[in-house]
């Protein structure tokens, strides 16, 4: 799988794409763009591990559940919401699951601009492979990490497609290509970044 080919296929649909080797040149990209805005964050091991949530509020107004704001109103009405992706097919296809519903509103409406910020670690060569991915790796890793009661949490090996009412795995998004009104761009970084 290449990087490079998922880009030439995701321009084809209409993203915005850049290409970075490593986190740290994504991430002084991202800190130089984005500046005096009002930024929605997803909740993202990603951009936690490439700490853009500290370097953007410093000259940004950034909101984050993750840092102590609510999912909700001030996130969902920021110019520009920036998150990642539990799994991107080659062929362009961008694949996210969520429990709440806020990481996947905020990439489909209500904004003049997303980014998805997406690590070498979530590609797959189809989108069938990158469903996969979503559901089995980072479906069950991210329910690790809130320590939720589910049996893929227990395991971290699989879906169980489980009832728990702990399950965060509620609805799985596909993206054929933006939203129509909202500028969309993707970030690739040739590094494994999140889950």
């Amino acid at each position: 799988m290449e990087l490079s080919v998922a880009a030439t296929n995701l321009e084809a649909r209409g993203y915005q794409v850049e290409v970075f080797s490593t986190a740290k040149e994504a991430a002084d990209y991202l800190d130089a763009r984005l500046d005096g805005m009002t930024i929605g964050f997803g909740g993202s091991m990603s951009l936690g591990a490439m700490q853009l949530y500290e370097r953007l509020s410093a000259h940004n107004t950034v909101f984050s559940h993750l840092h102590g704001h609510p999912a909700g109103p001030d996130a969902a009405f920021a110019q520009l919401y920036i998150t990642s992706a539990n799994g991107l097919a080659e062929t362009g296809e961008i694949v996210n699951i969520d429990g709440i519903g806020n990481r996947l509103a905020g990439t489909l409406f209500g904004h003049e601009r997303v980014i998805f910020v997406i690590g070498r670690n979530k590609l797959a060569p189809t989108l069938d492979e990158a469903i996969h991915r979503a559901r089995n790796i980072a479906g069950p890793m991210n329910a690790r990490r809130k320590n939720a009661r589910t049996p893929c949490a227990v395991k971290a090996d699989h879906c169980y497609d489980c009832k728990s009412p702990e399950r965060i795995c509620r609805a799985l998004l596909i993206l054929w290509e933006p939203m129509m009104g909202m500028e969309a761009e993707v970030v690739l970084v040739d590094e494994d970044l999140g889950f």
